[in-house]
């Protein structure tokens, strides 16, 4: 017995070389880290106020009709108002092929197929205001901005897609055996299905049995008739089918990207999970754990001191360079700076030196920002290297550092400045937006005003009080740490001024202030004065 315990303990510090999952389940929060060796490679928060929409169904209400943008705004219950454009409403088979990140080979040649003109389409004629329609989200909101919605709805499953009103058929190219695919082609034209809905086989489809095939579509199907019913039965906005939640997410994720564990800190959780990969044993044999250590799991593995690592502007490269994230409201910039690296070593010369900065801020980079979840533009300022050659390297080295990445990334190439412009899709928050709000002091500047600023603040103030509005008695309260400021000379010119228009000033502090705040008194009455 003390043998299996002292395994069970080592387990948790021997860090394998393996791919991992850590479940870490509160009452307010549910976050998912992958590790890779022991190291931190994706992080995911879900808490109530941002818990992920993707996927969900709604009767939405139509609200408002831009007809300049050939856009509406729906009401789907989910705080702002979702968004829907006229080629979201059109016939759009590429968007399929985005939303579940694979190209297929569909049945017929989709390119040739002639669906309504959009550049013809008045979205008038496909919605009115005040209307029902049903929707599903495919972009989360962010910020103020509602979600992006489409009518052209789509329902998956562990091996199949089912689209309600889009007629097609076809097959993930990830699927590379030739014999395989024509298996899957023959099976899903098989299928008994109503002549104007389609399937897609997913890449999960592979060697997946023609019973299990037909299971899941009748599955499906029978979804699709529950979702419809629920549609004709609300009268208000309403949510009428909910994508997987976190933890068979987070289950199905590690089944497909062949992680060796799962380790879960809530027991409930961790039976949940069990259940949830008894189905799917058969396609990859994990462990799923439950961890019954004191210490907090994501103490125990490092995960709460990377998570703080990555919330600075700043991170340090192991060979003494470092990374500067900042963002602008157009973009996110990634800065490369040499730092405290040195090129003194015997042999290596400096522009060596440059390029093992740049190759490893490359992979840095790319694993921030699948923990920061960055979305947008991005651009990267690499140390400026002579060589063209050098600069393929860590070109080369970021793309195949993205590939990881389960977000979409198009990366263009590097400038003659060493800038490298690329974007990654926006799936949801960032790590940012989950767990911080903007300032109210600042306004999210992220700076205040120097002392000597909110000093010459006060003498136009005081001016102003005792010229215009004649008050000649006051007393000023400051914040502590600035009265240690104006008593290195400043309350003396206040003094002198106030005594100039034969008046008199007092000085209090307050902890409780700002520290660019200030407040005015009059000595007379000691009612606070309105600024």
């Amino acid at each position: 017995m003390r043998m299996s315990r002292r395994k069970s303990c080592s387990d948790y510090d021997l860090r394998q070389h393996m791919k991992e999952l850590l479940l870490n389940i509160t009452s307010k929060e549910k976050r998912s880290a992958v590790l890779k060796y022991g190291k931190l490679q994706d992080l995911l928060v879900e808490r109530k106020r941002n818990r992920q929409l993707t996927g969900n169904i709604y009767r939405g209400k139509v609200i408002n009709i831009l007809h300049n943008i050939q856009s509406a705004f729906i009401d789907i219950h989910e705080g702002e108002n979702g968004f829907i454009h006229i080629d979201d409403i059109v016939e759009n088979t590429q968007k399929f092929q985005e939303m579940f990140d694979m190209e297929f080979d569909w049945d017929t040649d989709i390119s040739s197929i002639k669906t309504r003109n959009v550049k013809d389409a008045d979205i008038s004629k496909f919605m009115e205001i005040g209307h029902p329609v049903l929707v599903q989200v495919v972009k989360e909101p962010i910020g103020s901005k509602g979600a992006r919605l489409t009518s052209n709805i789509s329902i998956p499953g562990r091996y199949l897609v089912l689209l309600p009103n889009a007629p097609h058929r076809g097959v993930s190219r990830k699927i590379v055996d030739r014999g395989e695919r024509e298996r899957l082609k023959k099976t899903i034209r098989a299928f008994e299905m109503p002549k104007d809905m389609g399937l897609i086989c997913r890449t999960a489809s592979t060697n997946a049995s023609t019973e299990v095939l037909v299971q899941e579509a009748h599955e499906l199907l029978a979804t699709w008739e529950k979702i419809m019913e629920e549609f004709h039965k609300h009268e208000t906005p309403a949510c009428l089918y909910r994508e997987s939640d976190f933890v068979k997410k987070s289950v199905l994720k590690a089944v497909n990207k062949k992680y060796s564990r799962i380790l879960v800190d809530d027991h409930k959780t961790f039976r949940q999970c069990q259940q949830i990969y008894k189905k799917y044993k058969d396609e990859h044999e994990m462990k799923v754990e439950y961890y019954r250590d004191k210490v907090p799991m994501f103490d125990r593995f490092g995960v709460e001191n990377e998570i703080e690592r990555c919330l600075r502007h700043k991170i340090w490269l192991q060979n003494g360079g470092y990374l500067f994230f900042d963002k602008t409201e157009a973009m996110y910039t990634i800065d490369v700076n040499s730092g405290r690296s040195s090129s003194s070593k015997a042999g290596i010369n400096v522009e060596e030196t440059l390029v093992r900065i740049n190759i490893e801020a490359a992979e840095e980079i790319a694993r921030q920002l699948r923990i920061r979840n960055i979305g947008g533009l991005v651009i990267c300022d690499f140390i400026d290297m002579r060589s063209r050659r050098n600069q393929r390297r860590v070109l080369e080295t970021l793309k195949e550092a993205m590939k990881e990445d389960s977000a979409k990334c198009t990366i263009l190439g590097m400038s003659e400045f060493g800038l490298v412009e690329m974007t990654r899709q926006r799936t949801r928050e960032s790590l940012i937006q989950t767990l911080f709000t903007n300032c109210p002091y600042c306004h999210g500047k992220g700076m205040i005003k120097n002392h000597e600023s909110i000093s010459i603040e006060i003498e136009r103030a005081l001016a102003r009080l005792m010229r215009v509005d004649k008050q000649d008695h006051l007393k000023l309260t400051t914040h502590p740490l600035f009265d240690e400021y104006l008593r290195q000379g400043d309350k003396v010119t206040l003094v002198n001024l106030v005594k100039k228009w034969k008046g008199k000033i007092e000085f209090d502090t307050n902890d409780e202030l700002h520290l660019n705040g200030y407040e005015f008194y009059s000595l007379t009455d000691g009612k606070k004065i309105e600024l």
